[in-house]
């Protein structure tokens, strides 16, 4: 698989890789049996980066990575994120950024994956209430202790990325990013690109919608997060999946399934991007891989951005209260 470099210091990783979110927590039922060997097909497939969270499942989904990759542990570039907490019943209670907290949360993260080094560490949500540079000050003493490689930002501002930058080189940005989520052609993407700092998009898929497999709410199993996120309610649904069929036109005339166009167009945004669409499913996940198969011109480019231009999607990408844990 084509491999692409995540910041100036030396992280090299697949061109796509695979968020694991979806398989503990968020997205209906979860089957660890089956999520270990999706990622199996993901190592075979030449699939490095393996994107996962100390939050999700919550506080299970790093073990669950973990068995997966114990005999296979050099085929890996593992990504984990600290910053979100949750309390014993798994209600979010805050974003959390003191050095303290960056040093136990690393400490319980490397024992929940089975590792000595964890190899790119992000904080998940920026804390407002902390400096910048005493989160990440933090985060480099890690890595001076050999226990981080590289590290990351996730959802931060602008401005923040630069402070941060500014006491450890940060390699990785994580932020959502698709044909229905835009937002960071604005500012985010001049100012990583302007540091030498790489772009990893979550969600590259719209959380499964971009991938025409979801036609009505009905077909979200009970208890699935997206039930209660805006783009999937009511009229947001119906406009949303009229922008989906008009993707799925675009990509039977290119012989490629929507997710696979939808991935291809994340992909051509520029060679410092590796998106990670998520999947508790191999058939899915060798789609998703055949995405960079397809390649597109500046025409097909041109007419995909007036088929989704920026702010199509009808709703937010979260919730208010949800929105408000984010640019920082």
């Amino acid at each position: 698989m084509e491999t692409r470099e995540l910041g100036k210091q030396g992280l090299k990783v697949s061109a796509m890789g695979l968020g694991c979110m979806g398989m503990s927590e968020f997205y209906g039922r979860a089957d660890e049996a089956q999520a270990i060997k999706v990622i199996h097909r993901a190592l075979e497939l030449g699939v490095t980066l393996l994107d996962t969270a100390d939050i999700y499942g919550p506080y299970t989904n790093e073990k669950l990575v973990g068995r997966a990759i114990a005999d296979r542990r050099d085929r890996a570039i593992l990504a984990t994120k600290f910053g979100n907490v949750r309390d014993s019943d798994g209600n979010f209670v805050g974003v959390d950024g003191r050095p303290e907290y960056v040093r136990k949360s690393c400490d319980a993260s490397l024992k929940r994956l089975g590792v000595d080094r964890i190899d790119l560490y992000y904080q998940h949500r920026v804390d407002p209430d902390v400096p910048i540079e005493e989160t990440v000050g933090a985060m480099s003493d890690l890595v001076r202790a050999g226990k981080v490689r590289w590290l990351g930002l996730s959802e931060a501002a602008p401005d923040t990325i630069r402070r941060a930058h500014a006491v450890h080189p940060i390699s990785a940005l994580q932020s959502e990013y698709s044909l229905w989520s835009r937002g960071p052609e604005d500012e985010i993407l001049p100012t990583v690109r302007e540091l030498g700092i790489g772009f990893v998009p979550y969600s590259p898929l719209g959380r499964g919608f971009l991938t025409g497999h979801i036609r009505t709410p009905d077909d979200l199993p009970e208890g699935d997060w997206r039930r209660k996120s805006p783009r999937f309610q009511g009229k947001n649904f119906e406009k949303n999946l009229e922008l989906v069929d008009r993707i799925r036109t675009f990509a039977e005339r290119k012989g490629a399934t929507p997710g696979q166009l939808a991935l291809a167009w994340v992909m051509e945004q520029g060679d410092d991007i590796v998106p990670i669409p998520g999947t508790k499913h191999i058939r899915y996940l060798e789609e998703n891989v055949g995405a960079l198969d397809f390649h597109l011109d500046d025409s097909e480019l041109k007419e995909l951005n007036a088929i989704a231009p920026k702010g199509v999607a009808a709703g937010g990408r979260y919730t208010e209260v949800e929105m408000q844990t984010v640019d920082h």
